[in-house]
């Protein structure tokens, strides 16, 4: 778990290459030059090669003084602290390095060779400290402190460091009388289950351009899910006024979490801040992508639960030790919406819950699709599933005894909202005819049939914020301004149905843009399935504004009662007088008032949403009227056959049901399943960066798979469920990370119907299955 201190070491190339660096191919320089012409530097970072460890002394006189080398920056240069929820990271390495991959230097050359070339010339001596590599360990006290000045961070009200350990939060829930929980129950059980870090592998890597102009003014084009959250953090990091930076958004080539935040950007608005001009270039290889950049957190679970004969849940005691990695500014919060859905989407009187978020030297956690659910619920819902067969019941009943439904108290105290669960479960179970044994064609071959439910709520502070603008233009179609990002769920699509909807135009007719920070409305971040709600609440009221900036201009040149106006496909009408006339031809100029004069002019409206009924948890018990704005929940229902002579899994069929409040574009809700689905599926039988003394052993596409049509299920079908939300637009909730959450557990469950061994471990590899078939001789 740990390693001798004292080594020192003398390091004059890069970090050991375990696959070799990709190299930027012509036809990719070809197009930087031609976007920012022939002065595009190239930059490129210096990592660490020890986990953990003080740096004693960094020589960067040989890497300055190479030709074609422009310059050369490190931790001294930058040595403020960023971090989104708890600051407790740099730009580069200041006194120490506490992860494989960590930056210490950074530089811009003429090419990427010479780049590369000036890394090897920079020299860095480490004095090698004992590392962590196991979060149960790292809270212990006899682990290493990694964050000595944890106590000095700066961070967010409702997270909560052990100064002096290296907790950087614990979130308690502590609710009812546990030892009369355990008196009711029947059965009690207790296991660990494990769940391994995942990497996103997001087609496009992180890539950013960074260049300041001679007036001092910053601009960073940068592939992010979070524009704004960048201008913030960075600005703040470098002690730059926010006006001087400005963050442009093109599309996404994927995120799934990875790109929200800050990871490398900030070196390049360093590396620009001494180029003299110049833009640079830093673009992650695929193998930095793996470990330097965002990885989902590993995490360990302990859970205990208690159930009667019947199967009512008594009590639960869970304990989450997440892996966060070197830092954890960003995981700090996924430990806490992992305390506050703790037991999952049921009902549970008895409550002891606490998620722990631990330093480590592996690389840094951050957000990843589901953002902590996919993790918890591995174990929670393979715990109920097993609880349910030692007792005799049928796992699908259980759940619906448990199952949050109307007006039930959660775990923090908060009444549920409307759901559909209990109708998701049913749709689910159905769908693969639960109960009825299906019969395989082959000895070897055995089918099975499993299913998970669960819940997510956005998990963000109390108040984030969403902005728009609607602009009418002259021919009667409108611009969209927002802030949000569109990373392949469609919300550039989803926002266009409400500015249509809300002014009374053809979807054909609106253009959303893409996001300038100095142009573009404020947006917090495009994380935690919150656009569809939050956005789409924003977009819908300024839509909502420039269509009464319109109907009062008409109601008063037309002397008539606004209530007597409408906008229908793109004509305004009078249902009294039975008068029309194009909006296109009003939207601009006004409406000319009988005596000849003008009313109204261009049409420019805003709105804004942000939530202002989230409360407070008591920091000791986790208790409070409401913890989060609301919870999408769901299930799935797996079929697969597992070939008992290999272990294979494969899925046969994946069922989908989510109450989604009201699918504001069917097709989108469909896909978005259908995709999360599947990723789940990856994630559940395939991925898992293997980490060796925090150096990544399997940082490629060779030794890290992911699933390909191959793996795909056969077949999927997609169910919606809607029961509206009361603050969402037309009753709307996201979807868009749900999808990922059950797949896991609903696979391991089937996994067990099959062949009756339960794997506690991600991924479920067909080595693990067939070890577990061997202990127990079928």
């Amino acid at each position: 778990m740990s390693q001798p201190a004292g080594k020192r070491t003398v390091i004059g190339a890069s970090p050991p290459r375990i696959e070799g660096r990709e190299k930027v191919t012509g036809a990719a320089t070809y197009v930087d030059d031609m976007q920012f012409g022939p002065s595009l530097l190239h930059g490129a970072l210096k990592r660490s090669p020890i986990a953990h460890g003080r740096i004693v002394r960094i020589d960067a006189s040989r890497a300055r003084a190479l030709p074609g080398v422009r310059v050369v920056v490190t931790g001294e240069d930058f040595p403020g602290l960023t971090g989104l929820y708890l600051k407790d990271r740099r730009i580069f390495a200041l006194d120490r390095v506490r992860s494989v991959g960590e930056a210490v230097a950074g530089v811009a050359a003429d090419t990427p060779e010479i780049a590369a070339q000036a890394l090897d010339l920079i020299e860095v001596e480490y004095e090698e400290l004992p590392g962590v590599f196991d979060p149960e360990y790292g809270a212990s006290p006899e682990a290493p402190i990694i964050h000595p000045e944890l106590a000095s961070y700066e961070v967010v009200p409702f997270v909560f460091p052990q100064p002096g350990t290296n907790i950087s939060n614990w979130f308690k829930v502590r609710k009812g009388d546990m030892a009369q929980g355990w008196a009711e129950a029947d059965l009690v059980y207790e296991h660990k289950y494990r769940v391994p870090h995942v990497q996103h592998v997001p087609l496009e890597t992180h890539v950013c351009v960074a260049q300041q102009n001679v007036n001092g003014k910053i601009t960073l084009w940068s592939s992010s899910q979070s524009p704004f959250a960048q201008r913030n953090l960075i600005a703040k990091a470098l002690h730059i006024d926010h006006s001087r930076l400005r963050v442009i958004t093109p599309y996404v080539g994927g995120g799934f979490g990875s790109k929200a935040g800050v990871s490398m950007e900030g070196a390049a608005v360093a590396l620009a801040m001494h180029a003299k001009g110049r833009p640079v270039k830093l673009r992650m290889t695929r193998e930095e992508e793996f470990h330097t950049t965002f990885v989902r957190q590993g995490l360990v679970a302990i859970l205990k639960m208690g159930m009667t004969k019947d199967g009512r849940i008594t009590a639960m005691h869970n304990r989450f030790y997440w892996d966060g990695g070197a830092s954890t500014e960003y995981g700090v919060n996924i430990t806490r919406a992992a305390g506050y859905s703790g037991t999952g989407p049921y009902y549970v009187p008895n409550i002891h819950v606490d998620s722990y978020c631990v330093y480590t030297n592996h690389p840094v956690g951050g957000a990843m699709r589901g953002f902590g659910m996919p993790e918890i619920h591995f174990g929670i819902e393979q715990h109920i599933d097993e609880m349910a067969h030692r007792l005799g019941l049928d796992p699908v009943e259980v759940r619906l005894k448990n199952c949050l439904k109307d007006g039930d108290e959660t775990l923090t105290g908060m009444p549920m909202h409307p759901t559909g669960l209990s109708e998701c479960i049913r749709k689910a179970a159905a769908a693969i005819n639960w109960g009825q044994e299906t019969v395989s064609y082959s000895s070897t071959k055995r089918h099975g049939k499993g299913l998970a439910a669960m819940w997510k709520a956005p998990a963000m502070p109390p108040n984030p914020g969403s902005s728009a603008l609607v602009r009418l233009n002259e021919d009667g179609t409108a611009t969209v301004s927002i802030g949000g990002v569109d990373i392949g769920q469609g919300a550039l699509t989803a926002m266009a149905q409400f500015a249509a909807e809300g002014i009374g135009i053809r979807v054909e007719d609106v253009r959303v843009n893409t996001v300038d920070t100095d142009y573009s409305p404020y947006e917090w971040q495009t994380v935690a399935s919150r656009l569809t709600w939050s956005m789409g609440n924003a977009v819908l009221r300024a839509a909502d504004a420039a269509r009464t900036q319109v109907l009062q201009a008409v109601a008063e040149a037309w002397d008539e009662d606004i209530s007597d106006l409408d906008i229908v496909d793109g004509q305004v009408i009078s249902y009294r007088s039975e008068e029309s006339i194009p909006l296109k031809n009003i939207c601009i100029d006004g409406v000319q008032r009988k005596d000849g004069t003008f009313v109204g002019g261009p049409v420019v409206a805003q709105g804004r949403f942000m939530p202002d009924y989230v409360t407070p948890l008591d920091p000791e018990t986790g208790q409070g009227p409401r913890a989060v704005v609301h919870f999408t929940t769901g299930c799935q229902a797996v079929e697969v056959e597992v070939d008992t002579e290999t272990g294979e899994v494969q899925v046969l069929k994946i069922v989908s049901a989510y109450d989604v409040g009201k699918a504001i574009n069917p097709e989108l809700v469909r896909t978005q399943m259908e995709g999360g689905a599947v990723q789940g599926l990856s994630t559940a039988l395939l991925e898992g960066l293997i980490l060796d003394h925090g150096v990544p052993r399997n940082p490629n596409f060779t030794d890290y798979r992911i699933a390909t049509a191959v793996d795909a299920p056969l077949e999927t079908e997609n169910i919606i469920v809607e029961v509206p939300q009361d603050d969402g637009p037309f009753g709307a909730r996201g979807v868009g990370e749900h999808p990922m959450v059950p797949t896991a557990p609903a696979i391991a469950n089937a996994i067990y119907n099959a062949v009756g061994v339960r794997l506690d471990s991600m991924p479920l590899t067909s080595e693990k299955v067939w070890a577990a078939l061997q202990n127990n001789d079928i």
